[in-house]
């Protein structure tokens, strides 16, 4: 995996970035192995302690040219987990592994995160763009959960967080038949926040990692630990963390920015406290 960091003109305070991350085993459609794992962890411990990081986008790497007289490889985000890892395997081999795992790391990172989805985006890389906080995908995206064939069940979070995002029902049948879902319908049912074409795809994405990034970096992550909380408290619970968490903000400096700049008709420059 590569990662870039794209400085975010007029974030405040100065020197915001956009970190950028390349699955980049395009050969294997970008398939994630023990050695993506790794790099994604470590990615995401850097994306939390780092301040001038201020989100994250996620995308496969595109495919090789294709060598004279052979069919191009497909696009994709992440054709699942490297099979071949999984051969021989028992519950002890593999329980620590996912035990400590990059879907739960990326879930656990304190700022906005986006899936830049071009492709195909199964298995564990259906649970990679789910791990984040918004999925843009391209018109010729599929994703879906085929563990099933294999006598497997989503292993990186999927019946959990498929479930709480497009319900019940579609989860269960995604699940059970280990079929594929098309992008458009992937945008129905709610598991895409945006589709558009490959050549909108990058712009899109970015212009909206852009537009977060010069929110102030502290809102940003209480609004996200936030609206996380729906997810996890009963409702009365999750209406009261709210609260608590608005009444804060009134002690923080960027309320006075914010508020100030609004008055004032100019743009916050804000101080991330």
């Amino acid at each position: 995996m590569t990662v870039e960091d794209i400085v975010v003109d007029g974030s405040s305070p100065e020197g915001g970035v956009i970190s950028v991350w390349t699955l980049n085993r395009p050969d294997k459609l970008n398939a994630l192995n023990a050695e993506s794992h790794r790099a994604i962890k470590e990615a995401s411990a850097r994306a939390n302690s780092d301040d001038s990081v201020r989100c994250v986008v996620i995308k496969g790497a595109p495919p090789p040219e294709a060598e004279e007289g052979k069919r191009p490889k497909p696009h994709a985000f992440a054709a699942g987990a490297d099979i071949s890892e999984f051969a021989g395997k028992d519950s002890d081999d593999v329980r620590p592994f996912f035990e400590d795992n990059a879907w739960e790391a990326v879930w656990n990172i304190s700022k906005p995160t986006i899936a830049m989805v071009d492709g195909f985006a199964l298995g564990g890389g259906t649970e990679l763009a789910l791990s984040c906080d918004i999925r843009i995908a391209s018109d010729r995206s599929t994703f879906g959960q085929p563990e099933i064939n294999l006598g497997l069940i989503p292993g990186g979070g999927g019946t959990q967080r498929l479930c709480r995002l497009i319900g019940y029902g579609r989860t269960m049948e995604i699940v059970l038949s280990g079929g594929m879902v098309k992008a458009e319908d992937a945008l129905k049912m709610g598991i895409v926040n945006r589709m558009v074409s490959p050549e909108e795809l990058e712009s899109e994405t970015m212009n909206l990692a852009e537009e977060i990034s010069r929110k102030s970096p502290y809102t940003t992550k209480v609004a996200k630990r936030v609206v996380r909380g729906a997810l996890e408290l009963p409702f009365s619970e999750g209406v009261l963390m709210e609260r608590s968490e608005f009444v804060a903000l009134f002690d923080t400096e960027d309320k006075e920015v914010g508020v100030r700049a609004f008055l004032e008709r100019s743009e916050a420059d804000w101080v991330g406290r």
